[in-house]
């Protein structure tokens, strides 16, 4: 992806949340509210070319409860991998966003190689499969809170 595609035009409203292994980020996730008036649809970076991403089902049908968050831009660098570190980085991102907003539903798009890593974290898929991009496949998925 190019340079600046990592930043999204509501980074200064989200919840950033990284781990740090001898000076070196290892492990990043970021975390935002998702608009009461929103099903969560729209480019999946900011500049030209951008996928879109497909509207999260349980808010395009009002079925999820609100205040609904929105995990973004989870990554691990390779060499940190299975270590939990991207647990972690979830695990606080969900925390931050039940205790200090009150969020009762969680979302996020998983890639398909990812989607083992957050069932075992609680997660559940919740549609059809689709692709973003360049990206590749990906699946909608769902907590409760």
């Amino acid at each position: 992806m190019p340079l600046g595609s990592e930043r999204l035009s509501d980074d200064d409203q989200a919840v950033h949340v990284w781990a740090e292994i001898d000076t070196v980020i290892a492990a990043v996730g970021r975390a935002h509210i998702i608009p009461g008036d929103s099903d969560g649809s729209g480019a999946d970076h900011k500049g030209p070319g951008a996928a879109l991403i497909p509207p999260f089902g349980p808010l395009a049908d009002a079925s999820a409860q609100r205040p609904a968050f929105q995990i973004r831009q989870m990554g691990t660098l390779p060499e940190h991998q299975r270590q939990g570190l991207a647990a972690a980085v979830l695990g606080e991102l969900e925390r931050l966003m039940f205790t200090e907003y009150g969020c009762k539903t969680g979302l996020l798009q998983a890639r398909e190689h990812a989607i083992q890593f957050y069932e075992s974290q609680g997660w559940s898929v919740i549609d059809e499969p689709y692709d973003i991009g360049i990206i590749g496949p990906h699946r909608s998925m769902m907590k409760r809170f």
